[in-house]
């Protein structure tokens, strides 16, 4: 079996247990330090009743409390994600290291859920009775370690689709950063337009234009690029392309409080 050795969804590690149960005795073999085996062993220095319950309660014990371990790995990945919703909401441009923790959490993700589906197979064997040195006894102590990680396998299934809907979210607040910047391009394009219109037409080297003898033509010109500007930026905002961002975020603060 594989069982989580760090609770960090950074650095999401297993490492192997080998356990062998016999008619009165238990042995465990693993390259690694375990602290479920070593809260075990501690128990039994106190109190030998998990020895004098027989070697299937001992075994229990120590899967007992190795599942018990992947709580603060599920709340770890809770509190992660929670973190990760929150910075894709107040991104302000796009960010390759959110990107990267997202796929990072998937990975992790998807891991946690392959190794818990992996054990429920076995635990499920071993909750049936189908380990003939399981008492009948001990069997609904290995279905309750069964239901746990029924529980730890939900919940995996549960973060994936979370962390799916995290980077769909992240992608669509991207486009909409981008769609934000080609309407002020847009914006900045289509008043430039016409004032480049009247600058090329009066820029023209021809003498019978009327307008390049008048005494205060260049002020009109200037005047009517002004007006031209300003009737355009009046359309812009009336149509709702400008001030649209800001009129969002004060409705999303007036309801969130």
């Amino acid at each position: 079996m594989a069982f989580t050795a760090d609770t960090s969804p950074d650095r999401f590690n297993t490492i192997e247990l080998d356990g062998f149960l016999g008619p009165n005795y238990v042995i465990t073999y693993h390259h690694e330090m375990f602290r479920s085996i070593n809260n075990v062993k501690k128990q039994l220095s106190t109190s030998p009743i998990a020895c004098q319950r027989g070697p299937a309660f001992l075994l229990h014990q120590i899967l007992d409390q190795i599942v018990d371990y992947y709580s603060p790995v599920l709340d770890d990945f809770d509190e992660r994600i929670d973190q990760l919703e929150e910075s894709i909401f107040t991104l302000k441009r796009p960010n390759n290291s959110i990107l990267e923790e997202i796929m990072e959490l998937k990975r992790s993700v998807l891991r946690l859920r392959r190794i818990s589906a992996k054990q429920m197979d076995i635990f499920y064997r071993m909750s049936r009775g189908e380990v003939h040195l399981i008492p009948q006894a001990m069997l609904p102590f290995y279905r309750d370690i069964y239901d746990h990680l029924i529980r730890v396998t939900d919940l995996a299934e549960n973060y994936r689709d979370l962390i799916s809907g995290a980077l769909e979210a992240y992608l669509s607040v991207v486009s909409n950063r981008m769609n934000e910047i080609m309407k002020v391009l847009t914006i900045f394009s289509a008043v430039m337009l016409p004032l480049t219109f009247l600058a090329g037409v009066y820029g023209m080297n021809f003498d019978n234009i009327p307008e390049l003898h008048t005494k205060y033509g260049y002020f009109a010109i200037w005047a009517v690029m002004l007006l031209v500007a300003v009737v355009m930026l009046s359309l812009f905002w009336r149509a709702g392309w400008i001030g649209s961002a800001e009129k969002k975020t004060a409705r999303q603060h007036k309801s969130s409080s």
